[in-house]
């Protein structure tokens, strides 16, 4: 089993739009997926039009192996199922600290799932806290999204330097360029030295469309009512670079 997390300690990137679309395209591909929406906000779970609120004795990521079991919910979708953002997840920050082991807490609850599924793509809040840290021990892979902005490369920077700064495995971070406009002088003056700076920039850029901004409305990844626009396109590809450096850790 692989673990992959979307994260960004800045929002607005596009960090849920690739979480649902690289796992569902996961899953296509054949790859048995459990999507985790960890973001309060839970956009994830909106998409995927699966009810958050779980049964009385499922307890999302705060429960035992089994009531975990019970907070899962297909998603009409072949091989994939999704832990939904319940109430209980917006209380992670302080379960994770009231607990033993409490930085690997989240990597615990996930173990028993190996037997099961193949990936894990982790939908991550956009703070870095202790919840943010369960994510770094647990996760084989952290994908960052960076708009081409000298904001954005910053907080990518900031990552890199956290985890560095507190014995977190910074080899494994990948980040890829999201709502890009080519046309753009910034752009791709942003890219050229984001890419100069960092050796851990993914080839594929996300375009900057409207047909992205639809997947609020529609409720459904990208490749599902759009498969044919270059945005699906570019996820798809996405998903191709993130595989190959996912499981060749393995």
């Amino acid at each position: 089993m692989a673990i992959l997390a979307l994260f960004s300690n800045k929002g607005g990137v596009g960090k849920t739009t690739a979480a649902v679309n690289l796992a569902y395209l996961a899953a296509a591909g054949g790859m048995r997926t459990l999507l985790c929406d960890l973001d309060p906000q839970g956009a994830t779970t909106y998409i995927y039009r699966v009810e958050a609120k779980l049964l009385p004795d499922a307890r999302g990521l705060s429960g035992t192996p089994k009531q975990i079991r019970q907070s899962i919910k297909p998603t009409g979708y072949a091989n994939l199922d999704l832990l939904p953002a319940d109430l209980s997840h917006r209380h992670l920050e302080r379960f994770f600290r009231e607990e033993k082991h409490a930085k690997q807490r989240l990597q615990e609850a996930l173990a028993p799932l190996a037997a099961t599924y193949e990936l894990i793509v982790l939908d991550s809040p956009p703070n870095i806290g202790i919840v943010a840290e369960n994510i770094f021990n647990a996760a084989d892979r952290l994908l960052a999204p960076i708009v081409p902005s000298t904001l954005s490369a910053e907080s990518y920077g900031q990552l890199l330097a956290f985890l560095d700064e507190r014995g977190y495995n910074a080899t494994s971070a990948l980040a890829f360029f999201s709502m890009v406009e080519k046309r753009k002088t910034l752009h791709q003056e942003t890219m050229k030295a984001v890419r100069t700076t960092y050796g851990n920039v993914l080839t594929t850029t996300v375009p900057y469309r409207s047909v992205i901004e639809r997947m609020g409305q529609e409720r459904q990844p990208l490749p599902v009512f759009a498969a044919r626009s270059d945005a699906a396109s570019a996820y798809g590809m996405l998903w191709q670079e993130v595989r190959r450096r996912l499981f060749a850790m393995g």
